[in-house]
């Protein structure tokens, strides 16, 4: 269902994370956030936050916004955007290096890398029992974010099934059905979207289910890649009237890439027609558009919108207007304007990039919309960080004297 794009064309925004004010440096650290916003230090640096984080993406003509993330930790990598959710539910305990036995044949790399001081440096819970829910204060979190502007935020959670990736079972409950881990947080992770729902949130965005990375290694009609699919789609159940995003990409654990094997091939009929959501967000600039033909063989009929990348997350220089509506043009080829969304391949915050380059990429993806949409006759949006009469300083006509 619609909501947030129901009315625009080639609307813009980015995929979430964005970077913190240096002012900003309290974290929950595992505790609840109404805790949390009795400290009025913390309450009072929250919601500025969350203002000042807004405020810029309109400022930077963005159509759809974002919380920035601002409710997860300050911490190694952006390692608190699996951990938000495994510090608060029960049946999780500890904060442990996870087994060589259990680790994931995707996340292992050579000493004197980043991605191994990254992997060997994050500390996961254990399960001990049954994982059940506990409140995420996600419909307080949108709230908080939603109160602050009028335009649309778009809240995105991390996927519960890319947790289950990290975590050591120490529990005879799951011992005999290792996967029953995966199902049970799907479970639990519903449970806190239906309350968002609730809330009047209408646009939810899932990241990063593991369809992409596991059916590149085992095939999309294996076993597990299969369970993966039932896991996603039990997770976003009962949601038929929120507007659905899918996020996928690379990786971005301080900017980096996870794995080397990029294609969307594999995964690209799974995501499209067989996992329930109304937008799938796809990585594109930083993979030269790598996959953009597949979606030419829907020839219109696609069944869900594509939120392509048109600007790097791992590049620090910053795209100007034309760059992006040159991938814009590119993507047009092979999808429609009235089913494209553009953003950014993936979110600027967990340890990456500084303020400005965030907000500057952001409003060359504004910009970059409206070129093409007035290439193609549609209504463009007031991007006020290009408006000559507001920048920060103005150059006088001639020297003073």
């Amino acid at each position: 269902m619609f909501t947030a794009t129901a009315d625009l064309i080639l609307p813009c925004t980015v995929t979430g994370s964005w970077p913190r004010p240096r002012w900003f440096d309290v974290s929950m650290w595992g505790r609840p956030l109404d805790t949390c916003m009795l400290d009025v230090r913390f309450r009072e640096k929250f919601t500025d936050a969350l203002a000042v984080v807004l405020s810029e993406q309109e400022r930077a003509g963005l159509d759809i916004l974002t919380h920035g993330d601002f409710h997860v930790d300050e911490d190694l990598a952006g390692r608190a955007w699996h951990h938000y959710p495994l510090q608060r539910w029960a049946g999780l305990a500890g904060d442990e290096l996870q087994s060589e036995e259990t680790r994931s044949p995707w996340l292992r790399y050579p000493p004197g890398t980043l991605l191994n001081e990254i992997y060997t440096g994050w500390r996961w819970p254990q399960v001990v029992s049954r994982i059940e829910h506990r409140d995420l204060h996600y419909p307080k979190l949108w709230r908080l974010a939603q109160g602050r502007t009028r335009k649309p935020v778009k809240f995105g959670t991390c996927c519960s099934q890319v947790m289950g990736l990290f975590l050591d079972v120490h529990t005879d409950h799951y011992r005999k059905d290792p996967r029953q881990v995966y199902w049970d947080m799907a479970v639990a992770m519903n449970q806190e979207l239906r309350a968002l729902r609730d809330a009047g949130c209408r646009c939810i965005q899932i990241e990063e289910p593991t369809l992409h990375f596991k059916a590149n290694t085992w095939g999309a009609d294996s076993d597990e890649v299969k369970f993966m699919v039932e896991c996603y789609n039990r997770e976003v159940q009962g949601l038929d009237d929120v507007e659905i995003w899918i996020h996928t990409c690379w990786g971005n654990p301080n900017m980096q890439r996870v794995i080397e094997n990029t294609s969307y091939a594999a995964s690209f009929e799974l995501y499209m027609e067989q996992c329930r959501g109304d937008v799938w967000t796809i990585e594109t600039k930083d993979r030269d558009f790598k996959d953009i033909e597949l979606f030419g063989r829907y020839k219109g009929n696609l069944p869900k919108k594509v939120c392509i990348g048109a600007v790097s997350h791992r590049r620090l220089q910053c795209d100007r207007a034309e760059d992006v509506a040159g991938e814009i043009r590119r993507a047009l080829k092979h999808i429609p304007p009235e089913k494209l969304i553009v953003s950014s391949d993936c979110g600027f915050g967990r340890q990456g990039c500084n303020r400005d380059i965030a907000f500057f990429k952001s409003a060359a993806i504004a910009q970059g919309c409206n070129l093409v949409r007035r290439e193609l006759g549609l209504p463009t949006t007031d991007v006020r960080a290009a408006d000559a009469a507001l920048q920060t300083d103005i150059v006088p006509k001639s020297a003073q004297r």
